[in-house]
């Protein structure tokens, strides 16, 4: 088999990036590990920011999303037993975040790209690389028990954290900056109406928490947690205390509750690999860096790279130009950063760490209310919340 392009990972970064090229006039190929049932199933994240919203309403995909998801306005700071408001809205000219959950932009996804044609091959096994560095690489794979040789003009390697082709870059020309974080999250989907009607953000001296929603009649809550516990010590009773606890205000607020239908733990980490591409292999997405959730960075963020990686590579088709390509790694890591720095700093400021003291305590509330109190403070968190131009 030939393909321009070959895609490897049908989660949002492959998914994209294949209907990008298609509306270019580019064909491709998408290869996925997984079942087509089991990555339309996947639980991950549910903030769209509004360029992401905007890019799908411009694909063709947004028609589902703008129906049945949730424009919030704004976010709340909770600490003290006091909420604070961040209006989006009004702090970046009209911008604002989309609720709409990953993997219901991955139905979309997978329904567009089927409906025009497109090949995808699910439940592939045995993917390796070869000669990335020449103008022909090549991904060998297995389906459905027949070996095949699938030969690329580029490879795109949006197969996650755990996927294949990051090992394909040469250690020698490669730097990873990685950081584990002390604390991980413990998530729940609860079947209950919206506690609230934007997401809360929730600093407590027994440590984060978040409110989210998923749909009028699921919810999306954490709390902050040992990476290392066991599911098993978290009784629903626990955790539903745990987070009446970490929420509660001076005024009226209730947390709205019901039976929990999903639970897990999950680490915290940061990660990112220069440069994010070797010979004809482009990195995206979780391939190429992951960020702590607290900043509801990692779908974006991967949408922003196969944006770039798509521009790069109609320059290439259409005007035989090679300079986008080259630039690709350098434009998506300034993005990268900014973005791993807001996640950090997000997480830095609500989170409570293992070795804290009164000081450490103390300036995170100095930070908190400085973020709350300060218009250009709150105008930051906003800018980076509601997602900076993918020219950044």
């Amino acid at each position: 088999m030939h393909t321009p392009v070959g895609i490897i990972g049908a989660g949002p970064a492959g998914l994209f990036l294949a209907l990008l090229l298609s509306l270019e006039g580019i064909d491709s190929v998408v290869i996925e590990n997984r079942s087509r049932a089991e990555v339309e199933s996947t639980i991950r994240a549910g903030v769209l920011e509004q360029g992401t919203v905007d890019l799908m309403v411009e694909m063709g995909i947004g028609e589902r999303m703008r129906r049945e998801g949730a424009v919030h306005h704004g976010i709340e700071l909770r600490f003290d037993r006091c909420g604070h408001r961040i209006n989006l809205h009004e702090l970046t000219n009209g911008r604002a975040i989309m609720i709409y959950p990953q993997h219901e932009v991955v139905k979309d996804c997978i329904a567009a790209r089927l409906q025009q044609g497109g090949q995808i091959f699910f439940d592939v096994q045995d993917v390796q690389l070869a000669e990335v560095a020449s103008d022909q690489p090549i991904i060998h794979f297995r389906h459905e028990q027949e070996q095949v040789e699938l030969r690329c003009d580029f490879i795109a390697g949006c197969d996650g954290f755990h996927g294949v082709s990051r090992a394909y870059i040469p250690l020698s020309v490669q730097q990873v900056y990685s950081r584990s974080y002390p604390f991980g999250w413990l998530g729940i989907l609860l079947q209950a109406p919206p506690s609230a009607r934007e997401l809360i953000y929730a600093y407590h001296q027994h440590g984060f928490a978040l409110v989210s929603t998923r749909s009028p009649q699921l919810q999306r809550m954490y709390i902050q947690c040992d990476p290392q516990d066991d599911i098993a010590n978290w009784s629903d009773e626990m955790i539903i205390e745990e987070l009446e606890a970490r929420l509660v205000t001076d005024d009226d607020w209730q947390l709205r509750v019901g039976s929990i239908v999903q639970k897990n733990i999950v680490a915290m980490r940061s990660f990112v690999i220069e440069p994010m591409q070797y010979g004809r292999l482009f990195l995206a997405g979780d391939a190429a860096h992951i960020v702590p959730p607290t900043g509801a960075k990692g779908l974006n963020l991967a949408i922003a790279d196969v944006r770039h990686l798509a521009r790069a590579l109609a320059r290439f088709y259409q005007q035989q130009r090679e300079d986008l390509l080259v630039a690709y790694s350098a434009t998506c890591l300034r993005r990268v950063w900014r973005t791993e720095h807001f996640s950090w700093w997000m997480t830095s400021m609500l989170h409570r760490f293992p070795d804290d003291d009164p000081f450490q305590q103390r300036m995170q509330r100095a930070q908190l209310n400085y973020t709350v109190g300060s218009h250009a403070a709150s105008m930051s968190l906003a800018e980076n919340y509601v997602g900076l131009p993918f020219s950044v």
